[in-house]
């Protein structure tokens, strides 16, 4: 009878954890059923992808930090002054948090789900403008269900007073950031960007990492720069930095994403139609960017004033969902199915930052202390 009910309640939606957590209610046979952690692996096993359980977001440098707002399954202790969410991923959260001044802000990377927080050390970056983002760095993992284990973060800058982008890694096992290392006027694509750029525009320039959630693929973490939508591509493997031109310079607000195949894409909107882009490479090695479709976005994403354009604010990985931000809220879109849902109200969304895990009641029992939903 137990295998029996195990089979039914694995198919419980992952995205709505609470009917595991009544389910257990139910009765001790169940509630054994359910804490079982041969039940989570199963789980984890039957539905793949992890589900998406909450948002943080960050803001543009000039718009500042976003309010702290219930959107996590546990209290940071003691709690930040200041948070400011650079990434979501992999069971984890990456801020920068300040007790005070700028001179005590600090990396946390926390995991929602057990509490667990870790204190990083600066990376030694004069940065101006920076993302980053934070990875399970154990071998073999599937990236299903990470919770502990080694983990690295990639800090990537525009340097403080010179027209250059810097990136380092940290690794959780060592305890130190990687050498420094530097992309500017010694690389000729990166040159011929600046070219680009300077010609427009009679001040001079300077190459600002956009603060977007960067996306992973393999060794490489890849991000944009604020005009030209260039691309930059780290890989921590090798700790290089080199840069991919984008197919259109004229499209503002890009989202980079994974696409099939696990090759480069991005998401933008030009004229009410949402386009994604891939990045195919050839035989000989040749790669060109291929416009993989265009979504008409007039009757499904509401606008209040048509002067005001939605636009890409962020994807979540393996559920091929956007997050589109308009004048009425912010809304996601499954890619597959074409659904749309509204998950939040009108406000001021730059990046959003999904974060993806399973939540099972045998793992809130095996925690020292019992964390709130939300």
């Amino acid at each position: 009878m137990d295998e029996l009910v195990g089979e039914i309640l694995l198919r419980l939606p992952p995205d709505e954890p609470e009917h595991l957590f009544r389910a257990a209610l139910v009765c001790k046979p169940w509630l054994r059923v359910l804490c079982d952690p041969a039940f989570r692996s199963s789980y984890r096993a039957f539905h793949r992808a992890p589900p998406l359980l909450g948002l943080l977001h960050r803001l543009m440098v000039v718009q500042g930090d976003p309010a702290p707002s219930p959107t996590t399954a546990a209290p940071l202790s003691p709690y930040p002054h200041c948070l400011r969410p650079l990434d979501c991923r992999h069971g984890r959260v990456l801020l920068h948090a300040g007790d005070g001044g700028w001179q005590t802000w600090h990396l946390v990377v926390w995991d929602p789900v057990t509490g667990e927080q870790q204190r990083l050390p600066q990376p030694g970056i004069p940065w101006l403008i920076y993302t980053a983002a934070v990875i399970c760095a154990a071998d073999g993992c599937d990236h299903l269900d990470c919770h502990g284990g080694p983990f690295r973060v990639v800090f990537v800058a525009t340097h403080d007073y010179k027209n250059a982008v810097m990136a380092s890694v940290y690794s959780s096992e060592t305890g130190v950031w990687s050498t420094l290392v530097t992309l500017d006027d010694g690389c000729e694509v990166y040159a011929q960007h600046m070219r680009d750029a300077l010609a427009d525009i009679p001040y001079i320039y300077t190459p600002y990492v956009q603060p977007r959630r960067c996306t992973l693929i393999g060794d490489e973490v890849y991000f944009t720069i604020r005009r030209g939508n260039a691309i930059i591509k780290y890989n921590w493997a090798s700790n290089c930095l080199s840069m991919i031109n984008p197919p259109s310079h004229n499209v503002y607000r890009i989202a980079l994403m994974v696409m099939e195949g696990s090759t480069l894409g991005f998401a933008c909107i030009e004229s009410s139609n949402l386009h994604l882009w891939s990045r195919k490479v050839n035989s000989e090695g040749a790669a060109e960017w291929v416009q993989l479709k265009a979504i008409k976005l007039e009757t499904v994403i509401p606008i209040a004033n048509s002067d005001d354009d939605p636009f890409v604010a962020g994807f979540a990985e393996g559920v091929d969902v956007i997050f589109i931000c308009s004048d009425v809220g912010l809304f996601t879109m499954d890619l597959k199915s074409g659904q749309v849902k509204k998950v939040a109200e009108h406000g001021v969304y730059f990046s959003v930052l999904p974060y993806m895990s399973f939540y099972t009641p045998g793992m809130v029992l095996a925690l020292p202390c019992p964390i709130s939903w939300f």
